[in-house]
């Protein structure tokens, strides 16, 4: 705890955070304290678009399961991000999670690696809108539907029975009646380029990498801790179970983060506003 509190209060820290920062509002991870993954399968982008069937168990899914991501609220992890980014200590925050609880909690200008759950775009046209427009569009022409969710997922789905996933109805684009698609990268998908250009930039520009949540399995946000450690740079990671960034880590903290960070943030003489 003492490297930590020397690394984050030397200022100029750049935040990546995962689902293990999301957990402790209700929000499931794809992988647990073991980094093992979790029995469940996410849907890729090849799939998605190249089957309509494949598109309607999707959004019969999503249609309960963003509910869960909706209703979820900050926590004190989330909130302590906030307070040292308003206390000038960070240069940014990069998040691979899509439910905007960053955002939410009062952090400004957070670059949503993956996208957020609450937009939705079309996939003819490119139109984006809001998923609570979409939410009351197939709330309308799915009045009778009932569904037993039997699992909630990550990513802000859930496990429904085959015979729930038959008898839902999708709509198309409000615009052009295209497929409609939520504003995230799904698995298979790449990330936008400006995107990532952005996270490598804050990350050249940072004098520490400090990582909160990720098991940082998957190189989408692996390839931002490589770059810290090839520039020299310290990378400080959180996070409950071993993750693939161990070795490169200067320091590091295997504990729940809404335990960690008020206690961080606690340790550091922040300004009363923060």
């Amino acid at each position: 705890m003492e490297d930590l509190v020397e690394l984050v209060g030397a200022g100029d820290v750049l935040v990546l955070s995962g689902a293990g920062l999301s957990t402790e509002s209700g929000i499931p991870d794809y992988r647990g304290p073991s980094g093992a993954a979790r029995p469940a399968t996410p849907m890729t982008y090849q799939v998605f678009t190249g089957s309509a069937d494949a598109r309607r168990r999707y959004w019969a899914r999503s249609h309960l399961g963003w509910r869960v991501i909706a209703r979820a609220e900050p926590n004190d992890g989330h909130r302590a991000v906030t307070g040292l980014q308003r206390a000038g200590l960070l240069t940014g925050v990069v998040t691979q999670n899509v439910d905007g609880l960053h955002s939410s909690a009062g952090s400004s200008d957070v670059v949503e690696l993956h996208g957020n759950l609450d937009r939705v775009v079309c996939l003819d046209c490119g139109q984006v809108s809001a998923r609570a427009e979409l939410d009351a569009r197939l709330r309308a022409v799915n009045r009778a539907w009932r569904a037993r969710v039997l699992v909630v997922n990550p990513d802000g789905d859930v496990t429904l029975g085959e015979s729930d996933l038959a008898s839902f109805r999708t709509v198309g684009c409000a615009d052009c009646g295209g497929v409609l698609k939520p504003d995230v990268v799904f698995f298979g998908e790449s990330v936008p380029a400006d995107r990532v250009a952005r996270c490598f930039e804050l990350v050249e520009r940072s004098k520490a990498l400090l990582v909160l949540g990720s098991s940082l399995t998957v190189m989408s946000g692996y390839r931002f801790v490589l770059r810290a450690a090839r520039l020299g740079i310290p990378v400080g990671i959180v996070n409950s179970g071993p993750t693939r960034g161990d070795e490169k880590a200067a320091v590091r903290v295997d504990a729940p983060l809404g335990q960690v960070l008020p206690a961080l943030v606690n340790r550091l003489p922040l300004p009363s506003h923060a």
